[in-house]
């Protein structure tokens, strides 16, 4: 079972402001291309649309505080961790790293969360909550609270 992954990323010109500083709405892009290569890298489907029955995992709660700006030409790791497994739901915590030439500095420059909901569909295509399938169940665990909880 699994409870942490990264990806590495760098910032591109069409991700900046004006001033060459990471507009916010890439760290949430940034999170759920995270959260995609995850879900890939343990063999799971990120949706399921055939009907009846589809199961989709739509958002219920985001959230990133930023503490020091990526800018144009960075190189960031993003890692997320598995913060809890509900019945229903998963939440992931992403933090935002800075590499330089190729070490990862130890300040967390911006502290990401995901709440999402697995849901099917019911007989008129309405969303529904639904169980956790199991096989997402069977490879994921929960990333101890040290291991994602970082000082601010």
């Amino acid at each position: 079972m699994v409870s942490e992954f990264s990806i590495t990323r760098t910032v591109e010109f069409a991700e900046t402001d004006m001033a060459g500083i990471m507009h916010f709405s890439n760290y949430f892009r940034w999170m759920e291309s995270c959260e995609t290569a995850f879900i890939r890298s343990l063999g799971l489907p990120l949706t399921a649309f055939a009907a009846p029955g589809a199961v989709g995992w739509p958002r219920v709660n985001a959230k990133c505080d930023f503490r020091a700006p990526l800018r144009f030409g960075d190189t960031v790791e993003v890692r997320v961790y598995v913060k809890e497994i509900r019945t229903r739901a998963i939440s992931f915590v992403y933090q935002f790293r800075k590499l330089t030439k190729g070490k990862l500095e130890p300040d967390v420059l911006a502290r990401g969360e995901l709440t999402i909901v697995c849901v099917t569909t019911d007989a008129k295509g309405k969303m529904v909550a639904t169980p956790i399938p199991a096989d997402y169940r069977a490879k994921l665990r929960m990333a101890p609270k040290s291991a994602w909880q970082d000082e601010d």
